[in-house]
């Protein structure tokens, strides 16, 4: 009731009320209770979240008709050896032309170059079929297109759509992107016999052995940064002699409205697994993705500038990071100006991953109302994994993560980091702080709710930038075991109520650093750490603990980096 009469006022009477001497304690703690749950800064410096776990946004489906066509009618043959581009192809477009219906891909082993879905078309796969897609790279023509939230020049992926509306892809069959044909792998990602078998089937090495590569021109083209920009006055042929280099992604949709992918895996993606990009009402239901751990670039899933999108009951093992909310890089991604947004995801596992659930760290266009829950993360190196740097701008907010289990997290249960691939500055050193423009990211109203955690590096990292601190992180009821654990570094409004750690490293258990009203409450320590607590930085203040267990003592606490005993408060 509250969070519904809170929302009903605009903010300047909102605070004209709130302000007002005549509203009882109670009632102004309950106009401050309905803020938290509607994700509000003080006083409106944020907009309310479009969306609440009790009102989660509404994903439109598609509909199809009834009518299917067999791709054996258009002269397919299940031998592994056929290439059936062509007839797989004009089935979809017979399909889509008579109003829409269903293309059957039957049992049986289906060689084919790209496939393109058209509007109204549901491609099923039953599930004893294998669509396998050809390594004859001369079969991908070179298309503009985008990479890691660029312009930029790619092969063509072996699915896709443009522009399509009421399309889907069904059925518990196999669809393999013949990734091993484009990806280069480290020596140190194989067993030896497997890496003597890779040297044997052709490519070439890096000048120091550790890297295989498919041919001397994607090496040539990886030496040269930015090589798969899209430049200006430059041609597709220009392009020509590092097409090996510009590996596809397995799906890119673009564009598209009511998207649905269900029951069917997607293995062995030359880049990025599915990419979904500003594409509206997008659907992800009991999808298996399945990448080698050493498939650089192999994303399970990411779902870049797209609004109204479900992911549920999905299985992920990647070749990077998992479940993944992009929305465009930098310069390009502000002016797309589209984030992702309205966004459900629940009820799915992920396996090896450089990141269970992630945001970034091409988000430049933003991303808010993200609602995360029951989730399971086996092994990755992260849990959940937000991640920026200078120069993308964009704002992260209004993001809702609950009951989420983690089990052997070789990094961080926790990360929040606005320092992707950069230098980070040296602890105790004078830093220059930059003037905040349109390049300085934001990450603020995060709420993170029953988290169990059993096996990490390290519990959490929460670290921002000196001129942007990372604003308004939540996190209650979360337990986790680690090594190590918690820094909190240049951030602002933080709240930890029953977060409870065990840890072998101790010393300190937590650390802040440069950060401001920070509010730890009842927080566990389930064994005598070393050292409770280090406070360091003179831009720290106002650092609150209430019924910390064990109970601290004053050798528990140590000041550096010239904070000031003064800013800390303990109270039972």
């Amino acid at each position: 009731m509250w969070v519904r009469y809170a929302a009903s006022f605009d903010m300047p009477l909102f605070k004209k009320r709130y302000s007002n001497s005549l509203m009882n304690k109670t009632t102004k703690k309950l106009y401050a209770l309905a803020l938290g749950a509607l994700s509000l800064n003080a006083f409106g410096q944020t907009a309310k979240p479009a969306y609440d776990w009790l009102h989660l946004p509404q994903i439109v489906q598609p509909i199809f008709r009834t009518d299917t066509l067999n791709i054996l009618q258009f002269g397919a043959k299940p031998d592994g050896i056929t290439l059936n581009t062509e007839s797989i192809n004009k089935a979809i477009e017979t399909c889509s032309a008579k109003g829409g219906g269903v293309v059957l891909v039957p049992q049986g082993v289906w060689n084919t170059g790209p496939i393109i879905l058209k509007s109204n078309v549901n491609l099923h796969l039953s599930r004893a079929a294998i669509l396998q897609f050809t390594a004859d790279k001369s079969q991908y023509h070179l298309v503009r297109g985008n990479f890691e939230g660029e312009r930029a020049i790619r092969n063509q992926s072996p699915l896709s759509a443009t522009d399509a509306e009421n399309i889907a892809i069904t059925g518990e069959g196999i669809i393999d992107g013949h990734g091993e044909a484009w990806r280069p792998v480290k020596h140190d990602k194989l067993t030896e016999p497997e890496w003597q078998k890779l040297i044997k089937s052709g490519g070439v090495l890096s000048e120091d052995q550790k890297t295989w590569y498919p041919s001397a021109n994607y090496l040539k083209a990886e030496r040269a940064p930015g090589a798969a920009r899209l430049a200006a006055g430059k041609s597709l042929e220009d392009y020509a002699g590092i097409k090996d280099y510009l590996r596809p992604a397995l799906l890119v949709f673009a564009g598209c409205k009511k998207v649905l992918l269900e029951g069917t895996t997607f293995q062995n993606s030359p880049g990025w697994c599915l990419h979904t990009l500003m594409c509206e009402n997008l659907t992800f239901r009991e999808v298996r993705v399945r990448n080698e751990s050493y498939a650089q670039n192999g994303d399970g899933m990411d779902i870049e500038s797209c609004s109204n999108v479900l992911v549920e009951n999905s299985t992920l093992d990647c070749g990077d990071d998992g479940i993944c909310i992009k929305s465009g890089k930098d310069a390009q991604g502000r002016a797309r100006a589209m984030p992702t947004k309205n966004v459900i995801i629940r009820n799915n596992v992920v396996y090896y991953a450089h990141g269970g659930f992630v945001i970034g760290s091409e988000m430049s266009g933003g991303a808010h109302d993200i609602f995360v829950s029951d989730c399971s993360f086996m092994g990755t190196d992260n849990g959940l994994r937000f991640k920026t740097v200078r120069g993308r701008g964009g704002i992260v907010e209004n993001i809702f993560i609950k009951n989420i289990a983690m089990r052997n997290i070789l990094s961080n249960a926790i990360l929040f980091d606005m320092y992707y691939f950069a230098k980070v500055p040296t602890a105790g050193g004078k830093v220059e702080i930059p003037a905040v423009d349109e390049g300085t990211p934001r990450f603020r109203n995060i709420y993170i709710d029953n988290v169990t955690c059993d096996g990490a590096n390290k519990a959490m990292m929460i670290r921002g930038l000196p001129e942007m601190a990372i604003e308004n992180i939540n996190l209650k009821d979360v337990s986790i075991s680690a090594k190590n654990g918690a820094d909190i570094i240049d951030a602002k409004n933080i709240t930890f109520n029953n977060v409870s750690l065990l840890c072998q490293q101790t010393k300190p258990l937590y650390n802040i650093e440069n950060s401001q009203d920070v509010s730890l409450s009842n927080i566990k320590s389930l064994n005598q750490p070393q050292k409770f607590l280090n406070i360091g930085g003179e831009r720290t203040k106002n650092i609150s603990i209430k019924n910390a267990s064990p109970v601290l003592k004053a050798d528990d606490i140590e000041f550096s980096l010239g904070a000031n005993k003064a800013i800390l408060s303990i109270s039972k």
